[in-house]
């Protein structure tokens, strides 16, 4: 399942399934409300996230399956990995924002925009900025839980951590995660800004790949 950042885009990782159309099915949606999907004026919650994605799971009768997001799809990844652990082999953060609200991380995010930029890929649809807007509200509630780092802690599934060296995001709520969880590792891909594949295309396909038949190894029989 590959999970497109925003949030409230549509769906903009077809690059990230062509790299990996050869090693496994791919599952990619536009979110509720975003790009093709219907859409009936209202925003959404993180529970209603998680929710369509299980949906999805189950749609496709899938026992387990592998989840990737990219920056906020990678966040709210997460977020479906503390909440159904036994749907999911393993877990791909690429260029996310980690478990955070912090006012030095937006700043310095804000600043590196307006002096440094980035590319970003073309998009067939608008933003819808009322679910970008519920969604960051909705969110900014969920990282409260006072169990979450306890719960984050004691996930127990092959996580990659997989962040670009010249994204314009600060990096360290990323780099907290990775040493907080036991079953996880961190990549740092040089040269790369936040959408990886537009420059770095291949050393993303080499590490995504090889993470994929890593764990599929290492399935039981």
């Amino acid at each position: 399942l590959l999970i497109s950042g925003g949030p409230g885009s549509c769906n903009y990782l077809e690059p990230i399934a062509t790299i990996l159309e050869k090693v496994c099915k791919i599952i990619m949606f536009d979110p509720k409300g975003c790009g093709r999907s219907s859409y009936d004026g209202n925003g959404y919650d993180i529970k209603s996230c998680i929710e369509d994605m299980e949906a999805i799971r189950r749609a496709y009768d899938f026992d387990r399956w592998i989840v990737i997001g990219h920056s906020w799809g990678a966040d709210i990844g997460l977020a479906y990995s503390i909440q159904y652990p036994q749907s999911i082999i393993s877990f791909v953060s690429i260029s996310g924002t980690g478990i955070q609200n912090d006012r030095d991380w937006k700043s310095t995010y804000i600043q590196n925009k307006e002096e440094i930029g980035e590319e970003t890929p073309n998009f067939k649809f608008k933003v819808n900025k009322i679910v970008h807007r519920a969604l960051i509200n909705s969110w900014r509630t969920f990282i409260k839980q006072p169990d979450l780092l306890k719960q984050l802690s004691q996930l127990n599934i092959p996580i990659l951590f997989i962040t670009a060296e010249n994204d314009i995001r600060p990096s360290w709520p990323i780099r907290q995660m990775n040493g907080l969880i036991r079953s996880s590792e961190y990549m740092e891909i040089k040269g790369a800004e936040h959408y990886i594949w537009l420059h770095k295309k291949e050393a993303l396909a080499n590490i995504l790949r090889d993470f994929i038949k890593t764990v599929e190894h290492n399935l039981p029989d």
